[in-house]
């Protein structure tokens, strides 16, 4: 079993930063591929980013490639997701999830664990 909680969430201008953070409980985190999901009202759970249990590789949406950056500290059981650049459409409650395997990491149907979410809201 895994329990994820999401923070870092909140509201900022367009062109700013925010840094969401994963803490994850288990002993059995490092094994884990992790990702980044967002849904804005309205719309369909969207991949943002994932990493792969050793952090060895990485890939994000075409949206937040070169503004997001995923990484892991398996040391600390924790995820993050650092956001830079932030525009009004990066708004959505953001996920962090926990899945076995690399393969098909980008479909949401594939992960095993996920956190209660946390509000991102960027102005314009």
């Amino acid at each position: 079993q895994v329990q994820l909680v999401e923070s870092g969430g909140g509201l900022v201008q367009a062109g700013g930063s925010l840094r969401l953070s994963c803490a994850a409980s288990g002993r059995t985190f490092s094994t884990y591929a992790m990702g980044w999901f967002r849904q804005a009202p309205g719309k369909e759970r969207e991949f943002v980013a994932a990493i792969r249990w050793s952090g060895g590789n990485t890939d994000y949406s075409g949206s937040v490639k070169g503004r997001f950056t995923i990484s892991r500290d398996n040391a600390k059981n924790t995820v993050y997701l650092q956001m830079n650049t932030l525009k009004p459409e990066d708004t959505a409650v953001y996920y962090c999830a926990a899945k076995d395997g690399w393969s098909d990491y980008a479909h949401y149907r594939g992960y095993k664990y996920w956190g209660q979410g946390t509000q991102v809201t960027v102005s314009s």
